[in-house]
């Protein structure tokens, strides 16, 4: 393993190959493989890419008390000791069972970072899936909507959030959303 400040791992030789596009890309990765987005609440995914444009695995091991992947890769932690959810989910309109998880997940999150823990909450690029959950955390923890995605952009990357369908869920209000995606009228 590569100790990179601040005490983030990446495997040595970690550049992603072939599936992923990869090395140098015209695909547009985060420079940095987690982001605090609010104290004791981070926002990443599994890749990075490097002032290279060399794509890199984002490897957690024992940073953060609670990691919730939305994205499951192996050979990307966290360590065994750390409390770890994964739970899948894709990068578009979703099921209400979907939308009633990431409800769960984002009010886990809030609780957890409430009591002090730090999470991360991450996806594949840690723009989109991640980002619901993290507004959907950030709006359980008193901020509205608009101000939640506007903190995720400055924090993360002006890209967090790009997601069409996922903005009309946080304007609309998860709990909405899932009531209409349930009935199946959610367009």
């Amino acid at each position: 393993m590569l100790l990179i400040g601040g005490g983030w791992r990446f495997g040595e030789g970690s550049a992603v190959k072939a599936r992923h596009g990869i090395g140098h890309t015209e695909r547009h990765w985060p420079v940095e493989p987690w982001n605090r987005i609010e104290p004791g609440l981070w926002m990443g995914g599994h890749l990075w890419a490097d002032g290279t444009g060399t794509v890199h695995r984002a490897v957690v091991t024992e940073e953060f008390d609670l990691v919730i992947s939305l994205h499951s890769s192996s050979c990307h932690g966290p360590a065994p000791s750390v409390e770890h959810l994964v739970h899948p989910i894709p990068d578009g309109p979703l099921t209400a069972p979907q939308l009633g998880r990431v409800i769960e997940l984002a009010a886990v999150a809030a609780d957890s970072v409430r009591d002090g823990r730090s999470v991360l909450v991450r996806c594949l690029n840690g723009y989109n899936r991640s980002g619901l959950v993290v507004a959907q955390c950030l709006i359980e923890l008193g901020l509205d909507s608009a101000a939640a995605v506007d903190l995720i952009r400055a924090r993360r990357s002006p890209r967090a959030l790009s997601n069409d369908v996922f903005l009309q869920y946080l304007t609309t209000g998860l709990d909405i959303a899932k009531v209409l995606s349930s009935l199946d009228t959610w367009a």
